[in-house]
């Protein structure tokens, strides 16, 4: 197998990132693209009491176990299966069990801060940030965090103030500048999905004329 080429995903919480994800691989097709979440890569904390765990800093570059998500990045990049952690978002901690994952000729990493860390960052083989602005960030983290996590309103608010909008400003908004491609209005802008449609196919047709 080929090396994978790597396609960072990166913005702020509720900015369309997964919208982003997920239309490329229902565009392109399962069989040749893989999307690897950041938010998997959340350190343990066994540890800690649950009340102890919801109140932990999710939106700083310490919350990941980012030296495995580089380790695993490698191996897929090389054509090499690895055991992907899973995360439980009610309970804020690492499951248990892993998932073997295969490669694929295109990985997406999709995730807050994988434009952050230098080592990750050299990995992408292209950048991209998602822009949003911030009162229709909140509204999605409200709705995605109280229809899929089961947290309350309270919760959502208080977490927001506290981390999320700090973490913002401070660690995810000045990635922006290491983009190659800002997709501004989330993940509603079709012709930026297009375009990155058009490069991930271009490079497909390539690898079928050195494979065949």
């Amino acid at each position: 197998m080929q090396k994978s080429v790597v396609i960072g995903i990166s913005g702020g919480s509720g900015s369309g990132k997964t919208t982003v994800a997920e239309n490329l691989l229902k565009l392109i097709g399962d069989d040749h693209i893989l999307l690897i979440k950041q938010d998997y890569y959340y350190k343990a904390n066994d540890h800690l009491s649950l009340e102890e765990r919801s109140k932990l800093n999710y939106d700083c570059p310490t919350a990941f176990d980012t030296e495995l998500l580089i380790e695993q990045i490698q191996h897929l990049r090389n054509g090499q299966t690895i055991e992907q952690p899973q995360y439980d978002f009610t309970m804020h901690n690492r499951k248990k069990e892993r998932m073997i994952v295969e490669p694929r000729h295109i990985i997406l990493l999709e995730g807050i801060l994988i434009l952050h860390d230098p080592t990750l960052r050299d990995l992408l083989d292209i950048k991209v940030f998602v822009d949003a602005e911030s009162d229709i960030r909140l509204l999605r983290r409200v709705l995605r965090d109280s229809q899929e996590r089961g947290r309350t309103l309270e919760s959502i608010t208080e977490q927001y103030l506290g981390t999320v909008r700090p973490m913002y400003e401070k660690y995810i908004h000045p990635t922006k500048k290491y983009a190659d491609i800002i997709i501004p209005k989330g993940g509603f802008n079709q012709v930026a999905i297009d375009i990155l449609v058009a490069k991930i196919k271009c490079y497909l047709d390539e690898l079928n004329m050195i494979e065949a």
